[in-house]
C-alpha cells in the first residue's frame, strides 16, 4: 500500500456489523484472495487466511510489485525493493500457516496496475482448478488507484468463475472512516474475529518491515504505516463485503 494520506487518528468500529465465522465463510472450500501490494493479505484478511491455512486451504495473488512505497532511493532502488517485497511476503504467508506454493506473484508496477491477457487466463485457470469458494478482492472504496484496479479484477474474475462468492476488503476506507467503513453498493457486510489466529495475524504484518520504515533509509517522501495502524488492523475484528447475490445471506 502506498500514497494514501495519514490517518489524524485510529478509528473505531461501531461493532452494528453482524458476527460471523470461518465455517460460515469458507463452507470447506478455499479461500483466494486478491492483494494489490504486499502487506493488503495480513492487513485485511490475515486472520481468516490463518483459519483457512488450518483448514480447507487458501492462496494469495498479489497484484502488483510494491516497488513504488519508496520513491527516490538510492539504497534500495525499485527493482530491489519488489524483491524484498517478495520475500516479506512469502514470510507473512508463513507466519499465516502458508507456504510459497500458496502464492501467486503478478508483479504488476506498482501505482499502474494491469493484468495481462495472458495473466487473465492464468488467474482464471487458478481459480477454476483451486477448489475456491470465496474470493476477496480490496474495497473499490479504497482511495488508491491499484486499490480500485484489484477490485476490478475481483469483479471480473468473479464473473468468469461463476462459482465463486465474491467480497471485498477495506484498507483505507476502513482507516480513514471515521468509526465507519464505507460499504461498496449491492453488498451486505459481515465481521470476523481474528480469535486464536490474533498471534499469527500480528506476526505475519510484522513481516512487512520495509512498510513499517525499517528497510530503506534514504527516501524521505517513503511509504510508512502511520501510528497505530498495524495494531489496529491486528487487533480488530475483520471486516467483509459480500455481494448479496451468491453470498451468504
Amino acid at each position: 500500500m502506498n500514497d494514501a494520506p495519514v490517518a489524524a487518528g485510529v478509528p473505531i468500529d461501531d461493532g452494528t456489523i453482524s458476527l460471523t465465522t470461518a465455517d460460515a465463510l469458507l463452507r470447506g472450500q478455499r479461500l483466494l484472495v486478491l492483494a494489490p501490494h504486499p502487506d493488503d493479505e495480513s492487513l485485511g484478511c490475515g486472520a481468516l487466511l490463518a483459519h483457512a491455512f488450518d483448514g480447507p486451504g487458501a492462496h494469495v495473488v498479489c497484484l502488483t510489485d510494491g516497488s513504488a512505497s519508496h520513491p527516490g532511493s538510492r539504497a534500495v532502488p525499485p527493482d530491489r525493493l519488489a524483491a524484498i517485497r517478495r520475500a516479506e511476503l512469502v514470510e507473512a504467508i508463513r507466519c499465516l500457516g502458508g507456504t510459497e506454493q500458496d502464492l501467486t506473484w503478478i508483479g504488476a508496477p506498482d501505482t499502474g496496475l494491469r493484468v495481462a491477457h495472458g495473466q487473465q487466463e492464468a488467474l482464471v485457470a487458478l481459480a477454476q482448478s483451486g477448489g475456491f469458494g470465496l474470493l476477496l478482492a480490496p474495497s473499490p472504496l479504497d482511495p488508491h488507484c491499484d486499490h480500485h484496479a484489484g477490485a476490478d479484477i475481483g469483479r471480473w474474475l468473479s464473473a468468469e468463475v461463476v462459482h465463486l462468492t465474491f467480497g471485498y476488503y477495506p484498507i483505507w476506507s476502513r482507516w480513514h472512516g471515521g468509526g465507519r467503513t464505507p460499504q461498496p453498493e449491492g453488498t451486505f457486510a459481515v465481521r470476523f474475529p481474528a480469535g486464536r489466529a490474533v498471534d499469527r495475524k500480528t506476526a505475519a504484518i510484522a513481516a512487512h518491515r520495509s512498510q513499517a520504515g525499517r528497510v530503506v533509509p534514504d527516501a524521505p517522501d517513503g511509504f510508512a504505516m502511520p501510528s497505530g495502524f498495524a495494531e489496529f488492523f491486528a487487533a480488530q475484528d475483520e471486516v467483509y463485503f459480500l455481494a448479496a447475490i451468491g453470498g451468504l445471506q
